[in-house]
């Protein structure tokens, strides 16, 4: 990431939104959905730093408005990220298991509401939401993935064109929205569930 963009970043703001762990933390506990494309980010930061944990510390961790010993904090929880992805082969593309198991377990919960004759509001949601993903599907040029990652998939896809400032067509926004209400919804039954 070179100087300038930092710079940009810095003065609108965003660059304190990539502080990581802190973020991350506060998202785990707040909105699991929100936490994955989050987490998903930051696998992308660090590919684009190329695993270079100097480059992380200038460019990010040290303009992290936060004490030292929370920016040394900050700098082992990306060295650990960085070892993990290398560790796992996904410095190319994919998602580290830590993320993977997120996925793991909101398909589990899935599944359990999909079952519950009481979650009436969740089963309604999902069908609601199944034929936007699976024309997803279809677009993806054959790439089979499970339907919770095609949505998250479509979620941080969606995050990359509005990043680039690129038009969406109003079809993907329908599905866009669709797919965000019934993430929002199984991330709170997923709040719930954690206590």
């Amino acid at each position: 990431m070179g100087a300038s963009l930092a710079e940009g970043l810095r003065r609108t703001g965003i660059l304190s939104y990539f502080c990581g762990m802190i973020v991350a933390r506060k998202k785990r506990k707040e909105n699991i959905a929100e936490y994955l494309i989050y987490m998903w980010q930051i696998e992308d930061l660090i590919r684009a730093a190329r695993f270079d944990i100097d480059r992380i510390r200038r460019t990010l961790i040290d303009t992290c408005e936060q004490p030292e010993e929370v920016r040394q904090e900050i700098t082992r929880w990306y060295e650990e990220l960085i070892e993990m992805m290398r560790s796992e082969g996904v410095m190319e593309s994919g998602h580290i298991q830590l993320n993977k198991n997120v996925l793991i377990n909101l398909t589990d919960l899935h599944l359990r509401l999909l079952k519950d004759p009481k979650e009436t509001v969740y089963g309604a949601l999902y069908y609601k939401t199944l034929p936007h993903i699976i024309h997803l599907r279809t677009k993806s040029g054959g790439i089979e993935m499970p339907e919770l990652e095609t949505c998250f998939t479509a979620l941080y896809g969606y995050l990359l064109l509005r990043l680039q400032h690129r038009e969406v067509h109003p079809e993907t926004l329908e599905a866009i929205k669709q797919i965000n209400t019934y993430l929002s919804y199984l991330a709170a039954k997923y709040r719930e569930e954690e206590g």
